[in-house]
């Protein structure tokens, strides 16, 4: 057996050593132990392919795979790639843009941008930016608005490709209430998305969001679209945004009067299922709530944005409680980092002011292995085990003087996540590997 490993197929797989830490279910609390694994000197097993042979002690590993390339992280955890479940790709560039609420701020800084996505060299630059920022800051999977021209999506898709990396985008759709620059009439909108499934829906590691805007952006018939999208498309994920603002709330009920509240658009026109993620959704009705809850739609947290754009605060005690699946995300650019560490720790403030104290188990579950089931992708993305991919970071919890100082009184791991958390950023990530392949070291 031994001589048949060292083939090429053998030579080929590598070992990181580290600190392994990986979620097997959501915490219960800050104290159960029982839902992650930690391996205090373990170490993971890739093949060619960038996915998980092994994981088990260093020792083990050791004796059965020897002579294989072993990266050697010491004492430094090795957990998950971070998943980011909305993003816009084509805002990179007005993050940190002043003094706006959410309908002014797109008029006035996001419209403008997008416009800019009707070119192709700008495209391919932004969508390599956008990645890289993604990538250094410990993000391994995304879900991501492209604008409204097929070519931002495209490009996105190319370099996603490329990297080997978890992409799901869609072109946004949109056909009133902005500047013409970013509008398509409904009939073309579905022939481009139309075009971009067809290319790279399933595609590598690819997949495509179907995208309308939101309500706002969106006549009935381009509504109808989305709907027949959908309908033709059902391995596709839906995407846009719910109850972000109440100005936006107040004026997409205007445009659809016949309705009793933000959601039952969507519903009419059969846009949630589990495969639904509708950023924001902090002001929720009852009614809304529950519907949610049936249909198996997912709430997205975007903690950085909704202090940005003073939206509001997200229920999440509430949500959960009720049964209505929830994600976590950075928004950029509403949101104002591109760091899942910044992310989680404006979160835990959120709720603090909602008299929740949001446990860092919890934190890092969500970024994880939840944002991974929210996706279907439990089975290949968000936690480490055997037939995953190894898109993996590692964490250094003594990265800067503050945190190196604070450390000398971590006692545990979860006061360590907090650490993390609390105190962390692009800085403690000291490395980034997708499928295997390393994408950041410092």
């Amino acid at each position: 057996m031994k001589g048949l490993f060292f083939g090429d197929f053998f030579e080929k797989m590598k070992i990181f050593k580290g600190r392994i830490f990986s979620f097997l279910k959501k915490p219960d609390n800050i104290h159960d132990t029982g839902s992650y694994i930690l391996l205090k000197k373990g170490a993971i097993v890739c093949d060619e392919t960038g996915v998980i042979v092994e994981i088990d002690d260093y020792s083990k590993l050791a004796k059965k795979y020897e002579g294989i390339e072993t990266e050697d992280f010491g004492s430094k955890i090795i957990c998950p790639g971070f998943i980011d479940l909305h993003n816009h790709f084509p805002q990179t560039q007005v993050i940190a843009s002043y003094g706006t609420k959410l309908l002014e701020w797109l008029n006035k800084y996001t419209f403008p941008n997008e416009s800019l996505f009707s070119d192709d060299s700008h495209c391919e630059r932004e969508s390599k930016v956008f990645l890289d920022l993604l990538n250094n800051n410990g993000i391994t999977t995304t879900v991501s608005f492209g604008s409204v021209h097929v070519n931002s999506v495209e490009y996105l898709f190319r370099e996603a490709h490329n990297r080997n990396m978890c992409v799901i985008a869609g072109n946004v759709l949109m056909d009133r209430n902005a500047p013409n620059t970013v509008l398509e009439k409904a009939d073309k909108s579905y022939l481009n998305s139309k075009e971009i499934i067809d290319r790279w829906h399933n595609v590598g590691r690819c997949k495509y969001a179907i995208t309308p805007r939101f309500a706002i952006t969106s006549t009935p018939e381009l509504m109808e679209v989305s709907q027949s999208l959908i309908e033709e498309n059902n391995s596709c994920y839906i995407q846009t945004h719910l109850s972000e603002n109440i100005d936006e709330i107040k004026t997409t009920l205007e445009l659809f009067p016949e309705h009793k509240n933000y959601l039952s658009i969507y519903d009419k026109y059969k846009m949630l299922s589990n495969k639904t993620l509708l950023a924001h959704s902090i002001h929720l009705k009852e009614g809304e709530i529950e519907r949610m809850k049936e249909s198996g739609a997912i709430a997205v947290h975007c903690p950085t944005s909704n202090l940005f754009l003073g939206s509001g605060l997200f229920k999440y005690k509430e949500l959960e409680e009720k049964g209505v699946r929830t994600a976590i995300a950075t928004d950029v650019g509403g949101g104002t980092s591109f760091s899942m560490l910044r992310t989680m720790d404006e979160a835990y403030k959120i709720q603090q002011l909602e008299n929740f104290s949001l446990n860092p188990l919890n934190s890092f579950f969500w970024a994880t292995l939840g944002n991974a089931e929210c996706l279907g992708l439990q089975n290949q993305i968000g936690s480490l085990k055997t037939g995953n991919y190894a898109d993996l970071i590692v964490l250094n919890s003594n990265s800067t003087s503050l945190m190196s100082h604070r450390m000398e009184k971590c006692e545990t791991l979860e006061e360590e996540l907090f650490i993390l958390q609390t105190l962390g950023d692009d800085r403690a990530i000291d490395a980034v590997f997708i499928a295997g392949e390393k994408i950041k070291q410092v």
